[in-house]
């Protein structure tokens, strides 16, 4: 018994240091050096991991951008809208490279079917799913290209940079957005678009997707784009293009000169972050008094002229 015991452990033993031996071997020679510098810009970046920058994650983005350094010598495509332009110069200054910097972005709501511009006309009792609703019918207002209300693209918000303003029923972006895109992305109808911030917070854009006609469209929202193209107009920057009866203003070309905001007819352009206009001056009511004086005046240098010629 002591012989067989004896000889099952010496077997076991010699057959795990066999395996041991082969792993240790087949280890090296499959193993993957990874390059130190992946751990150092992971270190900076923000840990968000909300897929902002089009990767899965704040790992991966790390490793694509060292990959970028080695193959390109360059980062140019990538980019953290958490961390935004300083922590991507630590980015560069790890990789040893340069990166210009990039205009700060905002989610943006191209909607104002509010309940006050777009009366509900049904009443939706289901799932309070955008997502689920956006198959089910065109809207509580009618309009099949509104926002649906039902909130969505705040539960997608990781940073609380978005919540359902009560009294209008449309959502409302605050500071806090770091442009990450998920809102756009859990949007159905793909009303939240990401812009530029704009110099002092200001951007101009149509608020609004409908791409109906002028007469169906103001039939389900009152201020909604009637693809009237006054704005393309007066814009002296070729920054307004028409398309499907639907006006958009390119951010990057516009230059903030408001003059489409003041032309529209259905107020479907919205300006934020701009300092109120000043009214427009009204003529000074005359003076009786000096009215008269002039009429008087009138007549005698009008006498004078018809005793000349007598």
């Amino acid at each position: 018994m002591n012989d067989i015991l004896l000889f099952t452990i010496l077997t076991l033993g010699i057959l795990g240091t066999v395996l041991a031996v082969i792993l240790y071997f087949v280890a090296q020679k499959f193993k993957v050096i990874e390059d130190p510098r992946i751990d150092l810009v992971e270190e900076v970046l923000p840990k968000a991991n909300c897929g902002g920058c089009g990767y899965p994650g704040c790992r991966n983005f790390a490793e694509v951008s060292v990959n970028a350094a080695n193959e390109k010598q360059s980062l140019e495509g990538l980019n953290c809208p958490v961390g935004g332009n300083d922590v991507m110069k630590q980015v560069a200054a790890i990789l040893g490279l340069e990166v210009a910097d990039q205009e700060p972005m905002i989610a943006v709501v191209r909607c104002n079917g509010s309940h006050v511009n777009s009366p509900a006309r049904v009443k939706y009792d289901g799932p309070a799913s955008c997502a689920f609703a956006h198959q089910l019918f065109a809207g509580e207002g009618g309009c099949q290209f509104g926002c649906l209300g039902l909130g969505d693209c705040v539960v997608s918000c990781d940073f609380d940079a978005i919540h359902m303003n009560p009294e209008t029923g449309l959502p409302v972006v605050n500071d806090l957005c770091v442009a990450c895109g998920a809102c756009v992305k859990a949007c159905p109808r793909g009303i939240i678009e990401l812009r530029h911030k704009g110099k002092k917070d200001r951007r101009i854009f149509v608020s609004c997707v409908n791409k109906e006609k002028g007469g169906p469209a103001r039939k389900n929202c009152q201020v909604a784009c009637i693809g009237c193209s006054k704005c393309q107009q007066v814009c002296p920057y070729d920054a307004i293009v028409m398309a499907n009866n639907l006006a958009y203003i390119d951010f990057a070309k516009c230059k903030l000169c408001r003059k489409c905001v003041e032309v529209c007819p259905t107020d479907a352009i919205h300006e934020i972050n701009f300092p109120l206009r000043k009214p427009k001056a009204e003529p000074a009511p005359a003076d009786p008094e000096r009215v008269d004086s002039l009429h008087v005046a009138g007549n005698k240098e009008n006498d004078i002229q018809s005793d000349s010629k007598a």
